[in-house]
Formats: structure tokens, C-alpha cells, sequence
């Protein structure tokens, strides 16, 4: 087995604490402390600083130095605007074609995420998130509107967003809000209301994550 070299596990650690939350947007990278932690010297860590430059993940300003890359907060505003809509009325659609197994399957999702709560691992708990609601939107009649559905979530895949990182208690709302949407589907609600119910579960995790954004800028300018 080759050895892992200096440069690679540098940008291993960086690149996992980026995908995992750990480095946040704006984080920036002070080459010394982590060289020192990782026990190496300064060279690899620069090296894996521009791999990571190259693939977009990392940005380098002039008198603030590497930083991860910030998502820009009106690409997201848009992106989950758009899924909410899109995904809200998908479900719509599907929830008289659901089925008593997959109400069940959705649930048991649910129940993993509510365990998961506990030692909460956001990137975990997105995918699960994903999992449980693909079970309520995959059978949507209309292959046009599940289409704007899949390319709503692989568009937060690019915006790499992972919401439940920067407002981790919104995970704990988001598992109630997931089994009153299996009730009002379970029950044979009206599709409007199971529809209302879908898009404001998306909307009020957008609404989390842009007052916490504001919080923290608010935060910086009063340490300025």
C-alpha cells in the first residue's frame, strides 16, 4: 500500500474538515498552526491549499489570505426558493400514489434521524434528509416537474450546503416537521395542504440559515 504523502494528507484533513462543517465559509487557513498540528512543514500545506484553490473550495484574498470559499447568500436564497416550490408541489402530486410501505419506509428514515440527533453529524443527516423525502416525491406523475426537483438538490450539492451545519438545531424542528407531513399524507389530505405543509418545511430551514448568516455577520461587524 503506498504511503500517504505529506501534500495528500494535508489536503485530506482540510478537504474532510470543509465537506464535514469544521472549516466553515470565510474560515481562514493559517498555514503555521496547521502544519504544526499535523506535523509537518509549511510546504505540503500550501500545496494542498492551491489544490484545493483549483477545485473552487478554498478562495485566496490579498491581505486576508486562504479562506473557504463563502456561498453566496442570494445563490442559496434562489436555490431553496426554487426547491421549495418545485419539491412542495412534487409532493403534492405523489402523495395520493404513496403507499402505506413507503409511509412506513419514510418514517423508519425519520426515526434514524431522530436517533441521530443525539451525536448529530450534518452531512449524514442532510443525506438522510434526502432519503426521506425522495420516498414522498419519487412518485410524482409528472417527470417534468420531478426532473426540477432532482436538479433543485444537485444544484445544493454544487452550492455544497449542508443547512443543518450552520443551524444544527433546525435538525430537531425538521424531524417533527417531516411527521406531520407523513400524517397529512398518511390521512389523504387535500393536495393543497400537503403541498402548503412541504414547502414550508423547506422554506422555514431557508429562513434558519439567513438569520443565522445575519447573526453572523452582525457579529463581525461589531468586532470590527
Amino acid at each position: 500500500m503506498m504511503k500517504e504523502s505529506k501534500t495528500d494528507l494535508a489536503y485530506r484533513v482540510m478537504r474532510e474538515r470543509i465537506d464535514s462543517g469544521t472549516y466553515m465559509p470565510g474560515y481562514r487557513l493559517v498555514i503555521a498552526p496547521i502544519a504544526q498540528e499535523l506535523g509537518i512543514s509549511a510546504v505540503p500545506i500550501r500545496e494542498a491549499i492551491r489544490r484545493l484553490e483549483a477545485e473552487g473550495l478554498i478562495t485566496f484574498e490579498r491581505n486576508v489570505g486562504a479562506q473557504v470559499a463563502l456561498v453566496k447568500e442570494t445563490e442559496y436564497l434562489h436555490a431553496m426558493q426554487t426547491l421549495a416550490l418545485v419539491e412542495g408541489f412534487a409532493t403534492a402530486l405523489a402523495s395520493p400514489e404513496v403507499t402505506a410501505e413507503q409511509i412506513a419506509r419514510a418514517r423508519r428514515i425519520n426515526d434514524t434521524m431522530r436517533q441521530t440527533l443525539d451525536d448529530f453529524d450534518p452531512q449524514r443527516f442532510t443525506q438522510l434528509n434526502l432519503d426521506f423525502h425522495s420516498v414522498l416525491f419519487e412518485s410524482c406523475p409528472n417527470p417534468h416537474v420531478l426532473e426540477l426537483v432532482h436538479r433543485g438538490w444537485n444544484r445544493m450539492r454544487v452550492l455544497r450546503n449542508s443547512s443543518f451545519t450552520f443551524v444544527p438545531g433546525r435538525a430537531h424542528e425538521s424531524v417533527e416537521e417531516h411527521e406531520r407531513l407523513l400524517a397529512l399524507i398518511e390521512s389523504g389530505s387535500a393536495a393543497e395542504l400537503v403541498e402548503q405543509s412541504a414547502r414550508e418545511h423547506r422554506l422555514a430551514t431557508l429562513r434558519a440559515v439567513l438569520a443565522r448568516n445575519a447573526e453572523h455577520h452582525e457579529g463581525e461587524a461589531l468586532t470590527a
